[in-house]
């Protein structure tokens, strides 16, 4: 199977054909992705590595705490229905590539188009190298392990492959490859939660003994808090994890990507009605992590979890066949992340910056060369950034790309905001995020509200419960954008006019 996609990598450059030398047919496929190619996609987009092997993770280790990630795809599609449409027509009218081109537009501010590029540049690195953190857990599922840099050698040749493909046929390989690896995801997933809950005698015993593990773990004080249900100190953070996450999903470089490759308006609400179905495969797939508790699975990483899951459920040949697609359900990902933020560094870093008179086809090669680069990264993440959960690796990038949620959002209805305001706010909360997020040993997603009150003597003091940083971080960017917003005011043309959002409506 990886063979059979490592060649449709190479033959989608033929797929729907057009001069891949130019960035528009190379980074967004030209634009004439329908519905059903936009809805594999983005399906292909967002549920990732992520989906398969962090959330279940977090579940194997401290129960129904890693199920936030459920509720906080479902909020999000109803918002998408409204905005995504909107911004669509603003772009394919005005030739917009990324959020970056969109700003700018709206405020007429290089440096705020600057700040919303690194940053989505920036929050791409970890969010691509947990997508190679799954390929490198299933690959020593497979037996293939090394020790020293012979432990890395796989994934290094898996991210070879992903970046010839991508060099070579844009988005349309990544496109193309999404009808396979969300077909053997769906065949994966049905066949565990009816075989394997067969296998255990049925959810209520899974649940059983996956309370009965939590306890332990808590009697032990191995886990400050994990159960079935949420404990009291949990709320806070699951809650705050949930709204947080949903704004953050789409700012990111290659969300938008896939969602302005969309051939129309119309395409994109097709979608945001339909994908919530995969937000009920999540839950199927979260499910994996009291699954491997009652099955006795044992791992020193949780990471290792449904990989070994598999191994104990299904004979050789299906256990390949379900590995085989959490692998590709990380390289597919992995490709439209890296085009979504080489686009993002030729577009609005390079060409503005450095070289203001590139033509469209040193814009395409450029494009091709950043988003090899941005693989190499995302390995170094890996390499050098501690992490407790895999999944810490995204929410920290949706740490700093809910930042620009400010700019995007609020500016498709209101330019009330200004772009100096804009550009201080977000760098107000980039600050408050990394710091919030930065622990003793390892980055960490959730920071507890308090704080110190020195006239009274040193007093913990605060609102009781531990929130995600970015959203406390956002709501810090807001206050201080509005605030500035009051005593500085828009003076740059806004190239986005009207009628475009009246075209958004009957598109």
């Amino acid at each position: 199977f990886f063979a059979l996609v490592t060649v449709l990598g190479f033959v989608a450059a033929r797929w729907k054909s057009g001069d891949l030398n130019h960035i528009t047919e190379w980074g967004l496929g030209g634009r004439r992705f329908g519905k059903w190619v936009t809805w594999f996609l983005l399906g292909g987009d967002l549920y990732t590595a992520y989906t398969v092997i962090a959330i279940p993770a977090v579940v194997y280790a401290i129960g129904a705490y890693g199920f936030f990630a459920v509720p906080y795809t479902i909020i999000i599609y109803p918002f998408l229905y409204l905005t995504l449409p909107r911004l669509w027509a603003v772009s394919h009218k005005h030739g917009y590539l990324t959020a970056s081109d969109f700003v700018l537009g709206r405020y007429g501010d290089r440096w705020l188009e600057l700040a919303v590029a690194l940053t989505g540049i920036l929050a791409t690195m970890p969010y691509i190298a947990l997508q190679l953190v799954g390929l490198e857990k299933v690959i020593g599922a497979l037996g293939i392990t090394g020790e020293g840099w012979l432990q890395h050698l796989p994934i290094t040749i898996a991210f070879v492959v992903l970046a010839l493909f991508t060099y070579k046929s844009g988005l349309r390989a990544p496109a193309l490859i999404a009808f396979v690896k969300d077909a053997m995801i769906y065949i994966f997933i049905v066949a565990a939660v009816v075989i394997i809950p067969y296998q255990l005698g049925g959810f209520g015993r899974i649940f059983d003994a996956a309370q009965a593990a939590y306890a332990a773990k808590l009697a032990a004080k191995t886990v400050p808090a994990a159960g079935v249900t949420l404990l009291p100190g949990q709320i806070g953070p699951y809650i705050t994890l949930a709204i947080g996450s949903a704004m953050a999903l789409f700012m990111y470089p290659h969300a938008l990507t896939g969602t302005l490759a969309a051939s129309s308006g119309r395409a994109i609400r097709q979608n945001t009605m339909m994908l919530p179905a995969y937000s009920f495969v999540l839950g199927l797939i979260a499910l994996l992590g009291v699954m491997a508790i009652a099955a006795g699975i044992k791992v020193k990483n949780p990471q290792d979890a449904v990989p070994q899951l598999v191994l104990w459920a299904f004979p050789d040949w299906f256990a390949g066949f379900c590995l085989a697609a959490i692998a590709l359900g990380a390289l597919v990902p992995a490709a439209v992340m890296s085009i979504g933020a080489a686009n993002t560094f030729t577009r609005n870093v390079w060409k503005p910056f450095i070289h203001p008179q590139m033509t469209s086809q040193e814009e395409s090669f450029l494009a091709k060369l950043v988003s090899l680069i941005v693989k190499i990264g995302a390995l170094l993440v890996i390499f050098f950034m501690p992490t407790q959960f895999a999944l810490d690796l995204q929410l920290l990038g949706g740490v700093w790309m809910v930042q620009i949620f400010p700019a995007m959002i609020l500016g498709l209805y209101t330019r009330w905001f200004s772009g100096p305001a804009l550009l201080i706010g977000w760098a107000v909360g980039m600050v408050v995020g990394t710091a919030s997020a930065w622990g003793e040993k390892a980055w960490t997603p959730v920071h507890a509200l308090k704080w110190d009150i020195p006239l009274v003597g040193t007093i913990d003091s605060g609102l009781g419960f531990a929130a995600y940083n970015g959203l406390t971080a956002v709501l810090a960017n807001v206050v201080v954008a509005f605030l500035l917003s009051l005593l500085i005011r828009p003076n740059a043309p806004d190239e986005t006019s009207p009628t475009d959002y009246e075209d958004s409506v009957l598109a």
